[in-house]
């Protein structure tokens, strides 16, 4: 059954862009807010004087050279590995320091989550703020805040600062669940959105392997502490390399500053980008708070935020459940060391990166042969996101059924890696979708959809260790299996075939 999208265009009224795009995302548009009946407005605007991008301007960011894109690109995935690496690399070293520090397993256990509980609500004024002050003074301001907390981590030596340092080193590094989509937005089109999550995403995805696996190393051959002092000298050297690669990237901000510079220059006080029409009058307070609520208000009006959240904390959730028990696995039932068990993580790390470079190109060949029959509507995303969802089930089945049975060590890891590979094509085609449904406000979307993300990954590994005593890994695993296979499935038809109506319904994002 086809979906119903060639004439589900957004309505005129949703159209509130700061940074729009042509069919080439060359130029941004602008929305006439008041009269169109002459290019003098009611509000006292002369269309005139109204600043934009040209169609082959060099200063807007989607005409940046290749080198430069990609430079940005880096920048943004190099920090992502160190705050990825960091959120998984207490897994193999709980015990160790619930030892240490006098702590429960429980209390170990939130040490590890407390970092993702972070993420769930730094974003909230991390991506609104990027879209007020622009995308680079929030990038390094949250880099060197991520590299504080993480360094104090590694000296704490209560479980009280423990958690807390871990709580506020997750918020900075939470930035990277906001800025980095809103980034690639900005300079990348939709015809390269797939290659661009691709790449970006292939180094932090190594950290959720690289973290354990360094870790159990540091563990079994130094002191735990190693772990946080090691990682902050890594992010260290990306911060100062940061300075010279990160420039800003936001239309709208970089618009504001050329019309500042021309009202300058040339003494003509009439000149104004169109985020000033929009804000004129309105005090600094107003926009600030405008901003900062934007992630709830589209979390609790907008469909397809909601969709996309719980889809997306769902996925995640499910991952880092599995994160928080497979060392434990080949531990006890393989009786592997600790420093071997956290090589285990590699069948992880090879799905998720395996999912991130094929989802890309497939990603964009799709896009383009859909467009050809479809309007080009976000929907077109869709399809893919039905690998992931066959994929997850038949990892968490086999990875389940052959730990219940102690089958081979290799058909754990494969199943793990089935698991996390669907995953992350699910994740990655989710990511695309909202970035084309609110291209003007992508941090601010994303940080809505981080919300349950975030949440879910902090609390299910929180419970692995009792559904697993309760029902074993074979049943155990099949619950999430069931779990996942039957929300992913009947959401991905919803998003198909009624996506545009639930986008249609929705308010401006502004």
């Amino acid at each position: 059954m086809e979906p119903k999208i060639e004439k589900a265009a957004v309505r005129p009224d949703e159209v509130d862009v700061e940074r729009g795009s042509n069919k080439e995302q060359t130029t941004p548009q602008v929305k006439d807010l008041a009269s169109k009946e002459g290019a003098k407005v009611e509000t006292g605007f002369d269309e005139a004087f109204l600043v934009t991008f040209g169609p082959e301007d060099p200063e807007n960011p989607l005409n940046w050279s290749r080198k430069l894109k990609w430079g940005i690109t880096a920048a943004v995935s190099g920090t992502g590995f160190v705050r990825i690496m960091v959120s998984t690399m207490m897994a193999p070293g709980i015990e160790v320091i619930a030892k240490d520090l006098d702590m429960t397993t429980t209390q170990s256990t939130l040490a590890l989550s407390v970092y993702l509980l972070a993420t769930a609500f730094a974003p909230l004024v991390i991506g609104p703020l990027s879209e007020v002050y622009g995308r680079k003074p929030l990038f390094h301001i949250t880099n060197v805040f991520f590299l504080a907390w993480n360094l104090i981590c590694g000296f704490a030596n209560s479980k009280g600062l423990l958690i807390a340092a871990r709580f506020l080193a997750g918020a900075g590094a939470s930035a990277v669940y906001s800025l980095a989509y809103g980034v690639l937005g900005d300079v990348w089109s939709k015809e390269q959105r797939g290659k661009s999550l691709s790449m970006y995403l292939f180094v932090p995805l190594t950290g959720s392997a690289v973290g354990p696996i360094m870790a159990g190393f540091i563990v079994e051959y130094s002191n735990w502490r190693w772990m946080f002092w090691a990682t902050t000298i890594l992010q260290s050297v990306l911060v100062l390399a940061s300075f010279g690669m990160f420039y800003e990237s936001y239309a709208p901000v970089l618009l504001r500053r050329r019309a500042e510079k021309l009202r300058r220059e040339t003494g003509e006080a009439n000149y104004y980008a169109d985020i000033e029409k929009r804000e004129s009058g309105r005090t600094t307070l107003w926009k600030i708070r405008r901003s900062l609520t934007r992630p709830l208000r589209l979390l609790l009006f907008h469909p397809t935020i909601q969709l996309q959240a719980l889809l997306a904390g769902i996925n995640y959730g499910l991952l880092y459940f599995a994160l928080a028990s497979f060392s434990a696995l080949h531990v006890s039932a393989y009786s592997n060391s600790i420093a071997i068990s956290g090589l285990h993580y590699i069948a992880i790390c090879t799905g998720t990166i395996s999912g991130s470079q094929i989802v890309g190109p497939l990603m964009d060949y799709a896009y383009k042969r859909l467009k050809t029959r479809f309007t080009d509507v976000p929907e077109l995303r869709v399809p893919l996101l039905l690998p992931g969802a066959l994929f997850t089930p038949i990892g968490f089945l086999l990875y389940g059924w052959a730990a219940q049975y102690k089958l081979f060590w290799l058909v754990v890891d494969i199943g793990a890696m089935l698991l996390s590979l669907g995953m992350q094509i699910f994740d990655t085609t989710l990511g695309a979708y909202v970035m084309d449904a609110y291209p003007e406000h992508i941090s601010s979307a994303s940080a809505a959809t981080q919300v349950l993300r975030s949440l879910m990954a902090f609390g299910f590994p929180l419970f692995s260790n009792s559904l697993y005593k309760s029902l074993g890994y074979g049943w155990g695993n099949s619950l999430l299996a069931f779990l996942s296979i039957g929300i992913a499935l009947p959401a991905t038809g919803i998003l198909w075939r009624y996506g545009a109506k639930l986008r249609a319904k929705s308010e401006s994002s502004y």
